[in-house]
């Protein structure tokens, strides 16, 4: 082996002509792909269930292979995107008509947040951060979990929320960037108060060293309750 070798670090053993034929192949999975992805339908990134995702994965790795891989014909590949396309078509077809089959391979939505307080469970079961979820709140234009009534995990990964009125906004744990870095174990002052685990929230007296009856952490903030603008 010649260290350094430029051919062989570009190409190995193939000749330069051999990026032409990457550029037809490149070309042609292209158009291979877009038709695909029109004969399955138009939906966003944040519409897609994990199967689809699955199938879209799929679809990428046969078309990185043909692109530049010069012992891998076209046909043979084009085959694959014909039966993994039917496999959706027919998958698609037998969700519509089993539920079962439906939540196996697309979940279901869950409730995370009720009445401004967690839900037990969704945190530790379904692999959620509490920034991850936070942020999506945020892009809601949540400022604290007292304004809400219920938050919906969707099986996409997206959050639906349902609001109090303003005039019934409660205290609630605020979500703003660093807002539980102020968590105290010990009540400083007199005021209501939002567990930082599970957001309940409850008037506390100054002095008190509380345990929150919901899920028994002792980190508290103090609460907000601004309506939602």
């Amino acid at each position: 082996m010649k260290p350094f070798d430029l051919q062989r670090l570009l190409l190995e053993d193939l000749p330069w002509q051999f990026l032409g034929e990457v550029v037809l192949r490149s070309i042609l999975i292209f158009l291979v792909v877009v038709i695909s992805l029109r004969v399955m339908g138009k939906r966003g990134v944040r519409q897609l269930s994990i199967f689809e995702i699955v199938i879209i994965l799929t679809l990428g790795s046969a078309a990185g292979d043909i692109s530049f891989y010069e012992d891998v014909p076209f046909l043979p590949v084009l085959v694959v995107f014909i039966t993994i396309i039917s496999i959706y078509k027919l998958v698609t077809y037998l969700i519509e008509k089993n539920e079962k089959l439906e939540k196996l391979l697309e979940g279901e939505p869950f409730i995370i947040l009720r009445d401004g307080i967690f839900v037990p469970g969704p945190f530790e079961n379904e692999n959620i951060s509490y920034d991850e979820f936070f942020m999506e709140l945020r892009l809601k234009g949540v400022e604290h979990l007292g304004q809400l009534r219920l938050a919906i995990v969707e099986v996409n990964g997206d959050v639906s929320t349902y609001f109090y009125p303003a005039n019934e906004t409660k205290y609630g744990l605020s979500i703003l960037p660093g807002s539980r870095k102020t968590a105290t174990r010990i009540i400083q002052y007199d005021g209501h108060f939002s567990c930082c685990q599970c957001g309940y929230t409850e008037a506390l007296k100054s002095g008190a060293e509380k345990i929150c009856p919901n899920c028994e952490d002792s980190a508290w903030v103090p609460s907000v309750n601004t309506p939602k603008v």
